[in-house]
């Protein structure tokens, strides 16, 4: 039987982050899927253009990689996302991968970073394996995407856990709730000085250069200066980390282990 593992997450046009992120949870998951070929593809459209019309690289989205392994003859696919939440990206992706299920004889859909509640523990013990200890007066704030998609409560919902677990962490959106100006309230209430600020994205690509790194006087480290505090930021993906890429690993398995469950 013929079997295929499709990795999928939102892409980046920025190479170094890819290298680092998305190509190491993909070498990750496919040398622990032993007997499946590998496979890629993006959700974003965009990306995806311009990386054909920049750096002449031709990259699937979802319903096109999907119809290349039936034309090919797979009959079980693992299809394993890179996203972090189960937002609108991965909701369209599930209805894409139920669209093609009678083209397979077996195919299942792995879940996002942050799922289950033992997902959300899981990482927040991924993200103290990676952060070096936190002093009393300092804090790490993440940069979260964010969404409009009924998904957005994941990102307080963490930061909740975090803060269970003894954590300063503080979580705010680009697109979303909580935004920047709810993690300064917070951040001031808390009597913090300093903050180490890292994107809570699998890549550290255009969002966390510029929307939290840059000197634009509207990106995260400015408006955190102008408030007075001492920022130290960190370009480092969630994808970088060898226990994310771990926790994508094992729901890769966990869904091939589903589809032997089928064929007892």
């Amino acid at each position: 039987m013929k079997k295929a593992v499709l990795v999928v997450s939102f892409g980046t046009s920025y190479h170094e982050t890819r290298k680092k992120t998305i190509e190491a949870c993909e070498r990750k998951i496919s040398e622990n899927l032993e007997g499946y070929d590998f496979y890629r593809a993006f959700t974003s459209n965009m990306i995806i253009n311009k990386l054909k019309k920049r750096d002449n690289m031709f990259i699937d989205n979802p319903v096109e990689a999907l119809q290349k392994l039936a034309d090919a003859g797979y009959e079980e696919v693992v299809v394993q996302t890179l996203h972090i939440i189960c937002g609108e990206e991965y909701n369209k992706l599930k209805e894409q991968v139920e669209s093609f299920r009678p083209k397979f004889k077996r195919i299942a859909l792995g879940r996002p970073l942050l799922t289950t509640i033992e997902d959300y523990k899981e990482t927040v013990e991924a993200v103290r394996k990676q952060l070096e200890v936190i002093k009393p007066d300092e804090a790490i704030v993440f940069m979260g995407h964010g969404t409009t998609h009924e998904s957005h409560s994941a990102y307080p919902a963490l930061e909740y856990m975090f803060r269970d677990n003894d954590m300063n962490v503080y979580i705010g959106t680009v697109e979303g709730y909580p935004e920047i100006e709810q993690v300064i309230k917070k951040l001031k209430a808390d009597n913090i000085k300093t903050v180490d600020v890292l994107p809570f994205m699998l890549v550290a690509g255009d969002h966390a250069t510029n929307d939290m790194a840059s000197d634009e006087e509207d990106s995260w480290k400015s408006i955190l200066e102008k408030e007075g505090f001492k920022v130290n930021i960190h370009l480092q993906g969630l994808g970088e980390y060898p226990a994310i890429q771990d926790k994508f690993v094992n729901h890769a398995l966990d869904c091939a282990k589903e589809l032997e469950k089928e064929l007892a």
